[in-house]
């Protein structure tokens, strides 16, 4: 059936097939059909005389081809005529019989264009009974008929594509989903960033063997069709945009990026099955935007299998183990050989370097040495001991190429490409036969390297063997501009590049470089590496700038003592994540050269699998750990230490917290967030005892159970303990909690803030108060906020305000206070015997009755200096009461928040004459309002009177008036710091 013809005509087809008296039923039937699904009826008139041509457009004009032949299927075994349903599943199953073929013709073709890497007998495409396992179990539904996403979390580069090729050519010989789906379509990113705009539609079709399956027929049943996202990072998806700016209609022309996130998203085709592939920074963005993602971690590669690679690799067995002793006591090679072609590369390279009868040890430790060995003796004929004229010039011609591809991320190339940058038809099967380029296509008229790592090699080479400014290319960018990029992280795809390019600085590789080329370009980089490194290492905000991770590696490859210490002897700040082991070695490297480190976060996440063996504090990675936290006593400028989303078990924690315990450790601030103890806390908790240089303690996210509050309290009570500020927001604590919690606060001398946020406290308040009662309780700073205080605990608060002089700053906002409860605190807040100086009620469900009682404070209390009230209901008439209090000769208020008030033209009028007359108030916040541009200008007006004191006004946008802002300015240079976001 072809598909050139609309849709409409098989369902026509279809119809025809139909007897008088059964087309008359259909007619009968489609109408109660349409109202039990709630879809619009199409208008009994027009379907009472439509013919069966007619009727196929009316139902396929009103719901979409889809639903119109979903309808005309549930119909027709109604009539007595299964017949047509039976017919209709064995032209589907024709048709998946076919798709199933193509697929699998096309991917074995793929597969055995990468076939070198291949060892027969130890490796092939087939999946293993445990990855076949996992996979089944994937898509069954936890919960029925709730749609199935299904994420795989794989470090980039570690080999997800090959694996998605094993899932595909199971499902094609029919070994996997065969019952679960009847389509399944491959989309790759990297492919797909190319497009401009596309739609579903086309995205499937890209697979159709020919038009002998129509795409409608595929989307009748989404159910049966499971979509297989590779490199989802490389678009840089953050499923964020809007409701209105998704599209519906699998038809629909959009760009890619709309696409995919309409799909994934479940706006598309929402009945259908996905599987995603992603980085793992990616799923914890990804979980929260899906809908209910079943996450996986991808294991492709084991250990046990790099080590019966390289059996089969080496025929002399003793090399083989050899070999593989060298490589599995370094991390980062071992690491590499996860990788399935990255292992033969390094088996190829050992190979060759054990047969000329040099060290392993010292001509392949690292990453880098591995490819420029791999690359050299691809290059350098037999007994030769560097690559011909001819040969340089070959490996300059692939390194340009290397080099464009990574500035226009481009990962296949077109002949037109190869010849720009010097590669001739001629030197196209030598490339082949070196296997350092494969076939992209069956046609061979494109080409890729044979690895995404092997193509950044080559790139950071280029700039070694040649200048930017020589290149046919203007997208190929200095030095410069290549390591803020890359340090950066600007390009997703850019995984390696920096690294090999500062591995090529190595000693030992410009000797190779030297000797192999006759060359010193590579010492001439240096300087001008080091320089690019201290500029991004004193930037502000290093946080969001840099990836110090990769800042890290590249040292680590230069393996340099006198470059890292002149790099990172300047560095205050470190942020970088320890998601594989390798990383822990290369911290450990790098965290030594720290001599001015001020500020360390880390991210420990479960990477520590020898805690269960026999001798746990001999293996490498606590031993590396021990290392990292050393900078902790050996930094005498470290101040504040931060660990986020970790996991922190027995040794992990006793290794941390021996260090934090010395008296030598400088630490003031301590702070956890989204950290598990997989162990007992008690050494945790003791370290305070211990060094009384710790004064700050945060465990925002940080689960503390009641065994463990009552530890911590216990520390707190004791005399030794110097900390001054605790951060316990959102660490699951109960009422329950709040005895030991109160019992430290009557007896805690050094205490000053206290934060509660969001734990679920409510009877507990009472206790608390008694506590914060006592006379001698040093506390200045209470934040209570969303802690589910409704007004019947505000009595309680009233009475801590009355009685403790200390208390300075009160946080109750995101509490059901009600205008009955603060009216309580009102009562208190007006006493002269109250020294509160903030009080924050955001959100707490007040209105304008209460602003009376606010305004009575602000007259009679000359101590209150700010007041938050954002995010109530106050309105234009609560505004009203609340002015006449802050324009009381009496009030001190310095600083009033009103965002998202409902403040309108009227409350912007009142909030004006406050600005001309205040005699106090420094500070105001009104965004959140809806204010119209002509109020705006009159508050910013206001704020140029004489005599006005108001330092800074934030206001929202109130419209994209084109060049408001610029005009304002221009006409009335303002005083006065205002922010409009």
């Amino acid at each position: 059936m072809a598909a050139s013809f609309i849709p409409d005509f098989r369902l026509m087809w279809y119809l025809d097939e139909l007897k008088k008296n059964e087309f008359v039923q259909f007619k009968q039937l489609l109408k109660q059909e349409t109202v039990q699904r709630g879809l619009q009826p199409i208008p009994w008139a027009q379907v009472k005389k439509a013919r069966r041509q007619d009727l196929a457009s009316l139902m396929t004009q009103r719901y979409g081809e889809q639903p119109a032949w979903a309808l005309a299927l549930c119909i027709f075994p109604k009539i007595h005529r299964k017949d047509l349903c039976d017919k209709a599943s064995r032209e589907s199953a024709g048709w998946t019989n076919a798709y199933r073929a193509h697929i699998q013709k096309k991917l074995i073709s793929m597969w055995s264009r990468g076939a070198f890497t291949e060892i027969p007998g130890c490796f092939d495409q087939s999946l293993t009974c445990e990855e076949h396992e996992s996979l089944e179990e994937y898509f069954t539904p936890r919960v029925p008929r709730r749609p199935r996403t299904v994420v795989l979390r794989a470090l980039q580069r570690m080999g997800k594509t090959r694996f998605l090729m094993k899932v595909m050519l199971a499902w094609s010989d029919g070994t996997l989903y065969r019952d679960k789906f009847s389509f399944i379509f491959y989309l790759c990113c990297r492919e797909l960033k190319q497009l401009r705009v596309t739609s579903l539609a086309r995205l499937m079709s890209r697979e159709r063997p020919d038009d002998s399956v129509p795409l409608a027929d595929m989307v009748a049943q989404p159910e049966r069709i499971l979509f297989i996202i590779d490199s989802l990072e490389e678009l840089q998806c953050t499923l964020t945009e809007p409701e209105s700016e998704l599209c519906r209609d699998w038809r629909e022309e959009r760009s890619v990026k709309t696409v995919l996130s309409s799909l994934l998203r479940r706006r598309i085709l929402p009945e259908s099955a996905l599987l995603l592939a992603a980085m793992p920074m990616r799923p914890e963005a990804l979980e929260s935007k899906l809908d209910h993602p079943n996450m996986q971690e991808l294991k492709c590669f084991q250990d046990s299998h790099v080590k019966q690679y390289f059996c089969c690799s080496f025929e002399d067995r003793g090399r083989a183990l050899a070999a593989f002793s060298s490589v599995r006591n370094n991390e980062h090679l071992f690491t590499m050989c996860h990788i399935p072609l990255l292992c033969w590369m390094v088996c190829t390279s050992l190979k060759q370097e054990m047969e000329r009868g040099r060290d392993l040890a010292a001509t392949c430790c690292r990453s880098t040495s591995v490819f420029l060995s791999f690359m050299f003796q691809a290059f350098t004929p037999k007994g030769a001991t560097r690559p011909s004229q001819q040969g340089q010039g070959l490996l300059k011609a692939l390194c340009s190429l290397a080099a464009e591809g990574m500035w226009t991320d481009t990962w296949v190339f077109g002949e037109e490409e190869l010849r720009r940058n010097g590669i001739a038809d001629t030197d196209t099967p030598t490339l082949l036969d070196l296997r350092l380029l494969r076939k992209y296509s069956e046609s061979g008229s494109s080409y890729s390297f044979i690895h995404m790592c092997m193509q950044e090699f080559c790139a950071a080479m280029y700039y070694v063997l040649d200048s930017p400014r020589d290149h046919p290319s203007r997208a190929v960018m200095p030095i410069e501009a290549l390591l803020l990029t890359y340090f950066r992280k600007d390009r997703a795809s850019w995984v390696f590049l920096g690294c090999f390019l500062f591995g090529l600085l190595h000693e030992s590789e410009q000797q190779r470089l030297d000797a192999l080329l006759g060359m010193q370009r590579s010492r001439e980089l240096a300087p001008q590496l080091l320089g690019c490194l201290r500029i991004l290492a004193e930037i502000e905000d290093p946080e969001d700038q840099v990836e110090f991770l990769l800042l890290f590696y590249a040292l680590f490859e230069v393996q340099s003592d006198a470059f890292a210490s002149r790099l990172m002897s300047s560095l205050r700040e470190a942020h970088f994540p320890l998601r594989e082991r390798p990383d822990l070695a290369v911290a450990a490297y790098c965290l030594k050269y720290c001599s001015s480190l001020r500020e360390l976060t880390v991210s420990v996440p479960e990477i520590f699998p020898e805690e269960r063996g026999p001798d746990p504090m001999s293996s490498r990675t606590l031993l590396w750990w021990r290392q990292i936290c050393s900078v902790l006593t050996a930094n005498e400028h470290l101040q504040k230490l931060r660990v986020v989303d970790s996991v922190l078990g027995k040794w992990t924690l006793l290794i941390l917290c021996c260090q934090l315990r010395q008296s030598t450790c400088p630490v003031q601030r301590l702070e956890t967030r989204k950290v598990c103890f997989s162990c007992e806390t008690g050494i945790f908790f003791e370290v305070f005892t211990s060094n009384p240089n710790l004064q700050h303690l945060s465990m925002t996210s940080t689960r503390l159970p009641q065994d463990e509050v009552l530890l911590l309290c216990r520390a707190l009570s004791n005399p030794v303990c110097n900390l001054q500020e605790l951060l316990l927001k959102d660490s699951g604590l109960s009422a329950t909690d709040c005895t030991a919690l109160a019992s430290m606060l009557a007896t805690n001398r050094k205490l000053t803030l206290l934060d509660l946020s969001d734990n679920k406290l409510a009877e507990g308040v009472s206790t608390l108060c008694a506590a914060l009662r006592h006379p001698d309780c040093t506390l200045q700073t209470l934040v209570m906020a969303g802690c589910q205080i409704c007004e019947h605990f505000c009595p309680h608060l009233s009475e801590v305000l009355l009685s403790n002089a200390n208390l300075s700053h009160l946080d109750l906002s995101r509490n059901a206070l009600m205008d009955e409860g603060v009216a309580q605190l009102c009562e208190a807040l007006r006493q002269p015997t109250c020294s509160l100086q903030t009080l924050c009620l955001q959100r707490c469900g007040i209105t304008m009755r209460i602003c009376q009682d606010l305004a009575l404070v602000l007259e009679t209390n000359p101590n209150l200096r700010s007041l938050d009230v954002g995010g109530n209901n106050i309105g234009d008439i609560g505004m009203a009461f609340l002015s006449g209090g802050v324009l009381h000769p009496h009030c001190g208020l310095k600083e009033l928040s009103l965002d998202s008030c409902q403040l309108t033209r009227e409350g912007g009028k009142i909030l004006a004459s406050i600005i001309a007359f205040s005699k106090s108030l420094n500070e105001l916040d009104l965004r959140g309002n809806p204010l119209d541009n002509s109020t705006i200008r009159l508050l910013c007006l206001a704020t140029s009177l004489p005599g006005r004191v108001l330092r800074k006004l934030r206001v929202s946008r109130a419209s994209t008036e084109e060049g408001f802002w610029f005009d304002l300015r221009q006409d009335n240079p303002l005083p006065c710091e205002i922010s409009m976001d």
